[in-house]
């Protein structure tokens, strides 16, 4: 395949063609959350409609709705190239599941023990722990990234490492930088060091392929919102490492994997519309000429859209250099898109983040301001986190011609707002 299909990829998602007034809508809010195939939202309801069953019984709804559960955790499996179905946690969200997970763990750690949380990462990989480590009397150290590689360099990470440390909590791509830590030499370090690896996938799922068996770690997790599935959360947890830990549960559910972390009564339409978004991706890789299993039509899926996307990213990013003052907070370097996700954060001297966005939103662009959760990674900038950044982040979805028009009404944008303040 020469070209990506853009326009057989729009058609799948109908959001994409909704209008406001008349006017177009341009999607470049995707780091906050992606619209959705029509596929999924017909699982979602043909599940509602017809396999709608708490499960565990033996008639016809509650059988159907155990595949409906049981076909999710492999569809994740085969995504993130999991050894077994078993180790796939299926939860409500990422910053619950690693709450969850986070309490789970203190239950093996003693006061003293250390945790290394990174000044890149979400607060959903950052709050869990700190709070974590005040319960029971732990020392956390943070992990700066380096402001001229925008990354978490090993070097750093082994200055911090010692025979106390349990946990390392990592990031794979930054929801405000974009960069992409390289997690396989971070966990190589951490591991040698004798803690286990948490690693917050959220923002690297939509745009590049994970494959949690060659990375090393002990937990990934991501978000299906995030990749053009429901609001749902997956946590993979290492079939030995989990196997050995007692979750906060009720007493008489199950003690088997994963049920025994997977709290409550599962939200079974949604896993349905899960699976229906990693076969999306399958399509994808299908439509690109890969025949294969559905983990290699993934894997072909993520080759082509990766391409494709860093097309748009290297667009936006020359587009955006162009406005004296403006400052983009990542990778810039056209020979290093490979180790960023297309989410591009900046400021502009003078303007606040969310003047920006107001004008670039009242033209329908659908774009972010603020820290966006990113609350070290602003603090290690000097950014004012009551004001935090402009975020552009783009999906395979978005088109060319959908950059250009944001890139020409950034610049009016800001021109006006500086002629206002003159």
């Amino acid at each position: 395949m020469a070209d990506f299909p853009i326009e057989a990829v729009r058609g799948r998602f109908p959001a994409l063609s909704l209008t406001d007034q008349g006017h177009r809508r341009i999607y470049l809010d995707n780091p906050a959350g992606t619209q959705v195939p029509q596929a999924v939202a017909d699982a979602v309801s043909r599940c509602l409609l017809t396999t709608n069953a708490n499960l565990g019984g033996f008639f016809e709804t509650t059988v159907a709705a155990q595949k409906v559960v049981d076909a999710a955790h492999a569809a994740m499996a085969d995504f993130l190239n999991a050894a077994s179905v078993g180790e796939i946690v299926i939860g409500a969200n990422m910053t619950t599941l690693t709450y969850h997970m986070s309490r789970t763990l203190g239950r093996t750690m003693q006061p003293g023990d250390e945790i290394i949380v990174t000044r890149m990462d979400h607060e959903g990989n950052v709050s869990p722990w700190l709070q974590l480590a005040e319960d029971l009397g732990l020392v956390v150290r943070f992990l700066p990234f380096d402001e001229r590689s925008w990354q978490v360099e090993e070097a750093a990470l082994k200055g911090l490492l010692s025979e106390k440390t349990r946990l390392v909590a990592l990031n794979y791509a930054s929801n405000l930088t974009g960069s992409i830590n390289r997690v396989k030499a971070l966990t190589v370090a951490a591991k040698l060091a004798g803690a286990l690896v948490y690693v917050d996938a959220v923002q690297f799922a939509p745009h590049g392929l994970i494959d949690v068996q060659a990375l090393g770690c002990d937990f990934l997790i991501c978000s299906a919102y995030k990749f053009f599935g429901p609001h749902i959360g997956i946590l993979w947890g290492r079939r030995d490492v989990i196997d050995a830990l007692q979750p906060y549960k009720c007493r008489c559910s199950s003690n088997a994997l994963p049920e025994r972390f997977e709290l409550g009564t599962p939200q079974i339409e949604l896993m349905a519309g899960l699976t229906a978004a990693i076969d999306y991706f399958a399509d994808l890789g299908a439509a690109a000429g890969e025949s294969g299993s559905r983990r290699q039509r993934i894997a072909k899926a993520f080759e082509v859209s990766i391409a494709y996307e860093n097309r748009l990213a290297r667009q936006l990013i020359e587009g955006l250099s162009d406005i004296e003052g403006l400052v983009i907070h990542g990778i810039t370097d056209p020979e290093r898109l490979a180790e960023r996700v297309p989410t591009i954060s900046f400021t502009v001297e003078g303007i606040a983040p969310e003047t920006i966005v107001r004008q670039m939103n009242a033209e329908n662009i659908f774009l972010w301001s603020g820290h966006n959760y990113a609350w070290e990674v602003v603090h290690q900038l000097g950014i004012p986190a009551e004001q935090g950044v402009v975020r552009i982040g783009i999906a395979h979805y978005n088109t060319a011609d959908e950059i250009e028009e944001t890139l020409e009404s950034a610049h009016r944008v800001i021109a006006m707002l500086r002629q206002q303040r003159s």
